[in-house]
């Protein structure tokens, strides 16, 4: 991106050293808890400089979500904050909004989640900042979007999981519905808003402007129900519960081995056969009830049982090295720990380490997309409330040390 297609003051020195594809690029980031901060530290993870705005009292309310601690900071805060600096504000102050004013004429980017409304509020909404920094990329996360009849409703993801269907489509036909392990909604609304960053810088390139990014946390969601939704508008029958049973494709589910749970995923009719001959079933290879896919699924109530009976002989290294070398997708049910002791993933970088003055060392599951030409570069760890302030203050906005004393001393910073 020129010179003449980006703002005109950019972070040279920090940014740039940063490396990856973003480097240059200046962020604000007026978001707390999870969507949005997932966001921002994936753009922080591209290069970008990611300055995180917080209040001098308690900051980012995922400070406080403990225990578990790692030191004296909260490990869920340290899981989505790293490539971020911290600045404080009260943004209730006059100094203070001020002092974001000056921030908002350096950066290329805000991201904030305030429910709608609130940021126009404060002074700060799109409107606002579009008109005095027009090529302002400015991105919003809201639970149920900013129209509509539940525009001022909050976001939460348990919230969101249940009024997106998702929590009626997870668990099995006996159980109630099961919201998902993570908090999905936060996560895919984050990873949402950020391909929508990237298409506005992408458009900038061409027009010199910026725009408002918008994305709800109900839409994010539901837009990942895809065959659920395709089949409903097909059909008009809304999909009911079935485990971790696949509604279209049979086998390809959770069985219990004799050592405990194991997936397997039969995909279509050649690896059925391929199934059956690895089993040794030649029965079933050659029962018409079970020919073809279609037949599998009709007739699951009465096949499940049957590859049931004949997984629960075997261990699960068993039967992923019988299955594996026969070319069945499958694999066993990996704790959390294990995953994040996985030889896999340590050998492909997928581990980073960082050292945090307090905490010692943090690890993070790194950002899963490998660029050849812009790779990313090492993280710096996640900041401690208001590390940054005077930095940020001095560096970027020119503030003499006398200036910055007084912000403090009038509870501005």
């Amino acid at each position: 991106m020129s010179s003449a297609e980006t703002p005109d003051v950019q972070s040279e020195g920090q940014s740039k050293a940063q490396g990856g594809p973003l480097a240059g690029l200046r962020v604000i980031d007026l978001t707390r808890v999870l969507s949005g901060p997932f966001c921002t530290m994936t753009l922080g993870d591209m290069g970008a400089e990611v300055i995180k705005v917080e209040h001098p009292v308690g900051g980012d309310d995922t400070r406080a979500f403990a225990p578990p601690y790692q030191g004296d900071q909260s490990a869920y805060f340290l899981s989505v904050n790293r490539n971020k600096k911290s600045l404080t504000l009260n943004l209730k102050d006059d100094g203070a909004k001020e002092v974001l004013w000056q921030l908002i004429d350096t950066a290329d980017i805000i991201v904030e989640n305030f429910r709608p409304g609130a940021a126009k509020r404060l002074g700060f909404g799109y409107d606002d900042v579009a008109a005095r920094r027009p090529q302002m990329i400015y991105a919003s996360i809201s639970g149920f979007g900013d129209t509509g009849p539940d525009a001022t409703r909050p976001g939460y993801d348990l919230i969101v999981q249940g009024e997106s269907a998702m929590m009626n489509i997870t668990g099995g036909p006996d159980t109630s519905p099961y919201k998902m392990g993570t908090s999905i909604a936060d996560l895919v609304s984050g990873m949402t808003l950020v391909q929508g960053i990237l298409a506005a810088l992408y458009a900038r390139r061409d027009s010199g402007l910026g725009q408002h990014v918008k994305v709800s946390m109900l839409e994010a969601l539901s837009s990942l129900l895809t065959y659920h939704a395709g089949n409903y508008f097909a059909t008009g029958v809304s999909y009911e519960r079935a485990g971790n049973a696949h509604p279209s494709i049979v086998p390809y589910e959770t069985f219990q081995a004799s050592d405990g749970w194991l997936n397997i995923a039969v995909g279509n009719d050649a690896q059925w056969l391929t199934f059956c001959d690895a089993v040794d079933r030649q029965d079933l290879k050659e029962h018409p009830d079970y020919a073809k896919g279609p037949d599998r699924v009709t007739n699951r109530d009465r096949l499940i049982p049957i590859v049931g009976d004949i997984l629960s002989a075997k261990t699960r290294a068993e039967w992923i090295s019988v299955l594996g070398q026969a070319g069945i997708p499958c694999g066993s049910i990996q704790t959390v720990g294990e995953i994040c002791e996985s030889e896999t993933l340590k050998q492909r970088g997928m581990i980073w380490s960082m050292q945090h003055p307090t905490a010692g060392e943090v690890r993070n599951f790194a950002n899963p997309i490998q660029l050849t030409g812009t790779p990313f570069a090492q993280p710096s760890p996640p900041p401690q409330l208001g590390e940054h302030t005077d930095d940020v203050l001095r560096d970027v906005l020119g503030f003499s040390a006398e200036k910055i004393a007084a912000l403090k001393e009038q509870g501005s910073v």
